[in-house]
């Protein structure tokens, strides 16, 4: 493997890694309203933009990470979404 594609994924596993404690705190705590809807919306965009471009370039680091990142970002956002929900439902009973 090319030194470039070994920091290419150092640098792919860091960044996604660093998702990990964010959706732990949200599960554990079940609480996600400090959380920005619009600059998860964005960066999943961008993250899966990403994702298009390493499928294209048959980057394999590129593709990895981007996809493991979608997948934790996506669960961020939907944890949000769905503790939000579960709030509204607690308030109206």
């Amino acid at each position: 493997m090319p030194e470039s594609d070994l920091i290419g994924m150092l640098a792919g596993t860091l960044t996604t890694l660093s998702f990990i404690p964010q959706v732990i705190r949200i599960w554990r705590t079940r609480h996600a309203e400090d959380i920005s809807t619009s600059m998860f919306v964005i960066f999943i965009t961008g993250v899966g933009l990403w994702l298009c471009y390493g499928i294209r370039l048959h980057a394999w680091p590129v593709i990895v990470a981007n996809s493991v990142t979608l997948m934790l970002a996506s669960m961020v956002l939907a944890l949000k979404f769905h503790f939000r929900r579960q709030k509204r439902r607690r308030i109206s009973e």
